[in-house]
């Protein structure tokens, strides 16, 4: 489906976000390309060119704008934030002090604000956050909470005891019965997802611009009447490397355990969902067929936009009867560049 220029130029001076990745805009007059949310001054329509991707754009000789930095996935995690939360995975117990953080060469200032914005806590709460979950695995595996504490980076038994009730609402003898879903951040070529886990499997995959987020992680945490925490999972190593080598087309299908989070006809809804081949699309209607409900096109349509896993379950094989892209929670834009991964649909 050809988008026209006139729809590009009217979305770009909309700062229309659904065409985030669908195009970028070069100005002929200033030799620069912007995203299409860009906030500087629009140009008029005889001095742009519209293109599918930035390596077109530079390649064509315009620069990336200092405005919108196009080339940027803004979410994504820097580097050096990275490399923190690599080492705190595989070691919980680590405490990274200012002090630490200065020798990295990073701003505390700078790295407390992108917790704040992309975790909704300071990072030193993260490292909190993060020992607590791994004291509360310790605990559930059988160790006493002695050796729990002292592990997990703890310098006393009662500032391990203050923490541990703060956060689950029980002391470390009386955990038994609580349970955690562990969440983690992963990088993707199309933005950052935030994914969550419990011992059974994945019940959370979004991309972190999604604007159901919160109210999904609310619901999950209900659900499981569960602590959502920042932590490593199994299933965690599973899915990101089955997610890594479906970006780089080398894999159809999802082996990863999933434990889904819906009701009953939800679930049915998401099964089907799962039985779309690679590189095909279905419609709604299909999809009520083949649940033996011809009628229920608007609930099965329902259900899906309610699928809390995307991509695993591939929501973003589904399209209109007329063979339009329909609504997508991760962005149209994302739901085309998936199939056109798949080869689908070519655009």
């Amino acid at each position: 489906m050809e988008i026209s220029a006139e729809t590009m130029y009217t979305a770009s001076c909309n700062k229309n976000p659904d065409f985030e990745g669908v195009f970028w805009m070069g100005v002929k007059t200033t030799g620069i390309f912007c995203r299409p949310t860009c906030t500087a001054r629009k140009p008029k329509f005889e001095n742009v060119e519209f293109f599918s991707s930035t390596k077109d754009a530079i390649l064509k000789g315009y620069r990336p704008c200092k405005v919108c930095k196009p080339l940027e996935n803004p979410d994504e995690t820097p580097v050096e934030i990275q490399k923190l939360l690599d080492e705190l995975s595989a070691n919980p117990s680590l405490k990274f002090k200012d002090y630490d953080l200065v020798k990295r060469g990073l701003e505390p200032a700078t790295v407390r604000r992108w917790f704040l914005k992309h975790h909704g806590i300071t990072f030193h709460a993260f490292q909190r956050m993060f020992k607590l979950n791994s004291a509360f695995k310790k605990l559930n595996s059988g160790e006493n909470v002695t050796d729990a504490a002292f592990e997990s980076g703890y310098e006393s038994l009662s500032g391990f005891g203050e923490s541990f009730k703060n956060i689950f609402g029980v002391s470390p003898k009386n955990s038994k019965n609580e349970k955690v879903v562990d969440l983690k951040r992963i990088e993707t070529p199309l933005g950052t997802m935030i994914a969550c886990a419990d011992e059974n499997g994945i019940c959370m995959l979004e991309f972190s611009d999604r604007t159901a987020l919160p109210t999904e992680l609310k619901e999950i945490s209900k659900h499981f009447n569960a602590n959502i925490i920042q932590g490593e999972n199994p299933h965690f190593k599973t899915l990101e490397k089955e997610l890594a080598e479906y970006f780089e087309v080398k894999r159809k299908e999802f082996t990863v355990p999933l434990s889904p989070v819906g009701t009953d006809f939800q679930k049915k809804v998401w099964e089907v969902l799962r039985k779309i081949p690679y590189g095909t699309t279905r419609s709604y209607q299909e999809q009520a067929k083949i649940l033996g409900n011809p009628n229920a096109v608007r609930a099965v349509a329902n259900a899906n936009g309610l699928n809390k896993i995307s991509i695993v379950i591939p929501c973003h094989r589904v399209i209109g009867s007329d063979g339009k892209l329909t609504g997508y929670g991760g962005g149209i834009w994302r739901k085309q560049k998936l199939l056109e991964l798949e080869k689908a649909i070519l655009f």
